[in-house]
């Protein structure tokens, strides 16, 4: 590629000083074609912050006509599964990316990865050492004092080489010994301190079974795995950065021919989330979530069940951009990003999530008069829907209150009118309670001089969403929210259990909602504007019934008046 289609590159999307490197090595014909990669490791599901680095890597691919792999990072067997494998695929599918080829695991270059270490063990640059792990963290020293040499270091090569072959055919204990690099213990970057590039395990890898006991570590394997498929550019994030000096001295050290350049960008913090996955885990483990998928989750997974779309994901992930600053983003910005998509693509509707009874008096008992509403009031390619108007209607309890508090209340009270959306006025002249006292029912009259047209002599306080009381459908929803409700739930701060700051009202249930009858059919595919509630988007896992999970409200509530104040 020359420096004019490089240039030409740059421009389609916003620049980033990874950009700057790449149109500088592309200038400098340093490579003929950009090969990137994505390298999970498939020990859980990937969240928020997973989906900056995918659309990096496969983005830059993409944009500067490269290609770009899916990696699995698969050398701890025991804390990986077939299941994290598949979810991963789904969620880089649905973001919208395509890898190339076939995908890739660590795991397949299992036999060059150990010729490669006997390859340093011939060199003299790796050495079997017995130390326990106690004891290895004794002398690896700490960041003020140097470490001190494993009495095992000055083994010969020959020794080195027999008790590896001792190693790989499983005639050692788990923590008896490792390999270790031989690189200098008196380093000030503590992973040049003689790292572990093997350790022994006993466990049936989900690829290659029980063909190996021993398995090598990430900071080896990737270099290596970045290099034997040719990567160019090598991004990860910035906790990795002092790991480049060991990326280059494993590559430098062995006979392969491409030494990939390892670039380390600012990874995604943002607020009111946490993304370790360990917590994630513990989250699911302990059954405070239900699942990877809980639509409460950060995990791509929980935000696709939540009615995420990929459109807003990326979105999201560009308006973020690619920094080498540490931040922590306002999740305000993630929710402004679905808000923006849904406003525009979804349909909208009506569901009652509370549902009181009106009853129109003097509407005919036996009477259904087809309304017709646009399914979306600025576009109207997106057609037009027939809503029934009958004698018995529902609109939401919270839209009702006796006495009006104030000039500002735009809701129903007795003796006032409202106008309900796309259809009449009505106005309020009875309340119908239960022995309890209990409100169950409003008698109410409507206006038929009023459809689509103002109303003479009065005004109404406000416009409600309804729906029919005897042509509706009984629908489930859920109302989702942050899943914590603390700004900074992630920092540890003052030994404080992260699981305390969980939200007591992330998901409130509204078991007997009523909604209209076309949405019976609604596919998990399509997202919804319920109208002054929120989008929302039909349950693609639990298909057995009718549910409805909130995907975000209209406002946000959390820095903002409510939605229908």
């Amino acid at each position: 590629m020359s420096s004019k289609e490089a240039k030409t590159v740059e421009n389609k999307a916003p620049s980033n000083f990874i950009r700057h490197i790449i149109d500088n090595d592309l200038s400098a014909r340093k490579h003929e074609k950009i090969v990137t990669r994505f390298p999970p490791e498939p020990n859980g599901y990937l969240h928020i912050g997973h989906a900056k680095s995918i659309c990096l890597n496969f983005g830059l691919a993409q944009d500067y006509q490269g290609v770009c792999n899916l990696r699995f990072d698969d050398t701890n067997p025991e804390k990986e599964s077939q299941e994290y494998i598949d979810s991963i695929t789904r969620d880089v599918e649905w973001l919208g990316f395509a890898w190339a080829g076939e995908i890739r695991h660590a795991s397949a270059y299992f036999d060059q990865l150990y010729d490669f270490a006997i390859e340093l063990i011939r060199k003299g640059k790796a050495y079997v050492c017995s130390l326990t792990a106690e004891q290895m963290t004794e002398y690896r020293g700490s960041l003020k004092e140097p470490g001190k040499p494993s009495p095992y270091r000055d083994r010969s090569v020959e020794e080195n080489l027999a008790l590896f072959e001792k190693m790989r055919a499983g005639e050692f204990k788990e923590g008896e010994c490792v390999l270790r690099a031989k690189i200098d213990m008196a380093s000030p970057n503590i992973n040049l301190r003689d790292p572990i590039l093997y350790r022994i395990r006993f466990a049936d890898h989900h690829q290659t079974g029980n063909k190996w006991c021993i398995y090598p570590m990430y900071d080896y394997t990737h270099p290596i795995s970045d290099a034997l498929e040719g990567i160019t550019h090598s991004l990860c994030t910035l906790e990795f950065e002092d790991h480049r000096p060991l990326y280059d001295w494993v590559l430098d050290n062995i006979t392969i021919a491409c030494h990939p350049q390892q670039i380390e960008f600012s990874r995604l913090n943002v607020n009111y989330t946490v993304t370790s996955k360990r917590k994630l885990k513990r989250l699911v483990d302990e059954g405070l979530v239900n699942g990877w998928d809980d639509p409460r989750m950060p995990t791509i997974a929980g935000m696709r069940r939540r009615g995420f779309t990929p459109e807003s994901l990326r979105r999201f992930c560009e308006s973020v951009g690619v920094t080498k600053s540490e931040g922590v983003v306002d999740v305000a910005m993630l929710e402004h990003a679905i808000r923006e998509d849904l406003n525009e693509r979804a349909p909208r509707a009506m569901c009652v999530l509370d549902p009181l009874k009106i009853v129109l008096e003097n509407y005919p008992e036996d009477k259904i008069e087809l309304l017709t509403v646009p399914n979306h009031p600025q576009k109207p390619e997106m057609g037009e829907r027939q809503l029934p108007w009958t004698r018995e209607i529902f609109i939401d309890r919270a839209d009702f209150i006796e006495v009006a508090p104030n000039k500002q209340w735009k809701r129903l009270a007795l003796g006032e009118s409202v106008r309900l959306r796309g259809g009449y006025c009505i106005t309020c002249k009875e309340m119908i309670t239960d022995e309890q006292g209990q409100l169950i029912e409003l008698r109410c009259t409507y206006d038929p001089d009023t459809h689509g047209v103002n109303p003479q002599g009065y005004k109404p306080r406000g416009v409600l969403h309804w729906v029919s009381a005897t042509e509706c459908v009984d629908a489930e929803v859920r109302l989702y929210d942050r899943l914590f409700n603390h700004e900074s739930p992630d920092a540890n701060k003052d030994g404080v259990d992260f699981v305390t700051l969980m939200n007591p009202e992330s998901l409130v249930v509204q078991a007997c909602a009523k909604a209209e009858k076309s949405l019976a059919s609604a596919g998990s595919e399509i997202p919804f504007q319920f109208e002054r509630e929120g989008y929302f988007y039909r349950d693609p896992v639990e298909t057995s019934a009718l549910i409805f999970n909130r995907t975000i409200t209209l406002r946000d509530s959390w820095g903002k008046a409510d939605a229908k104040g």
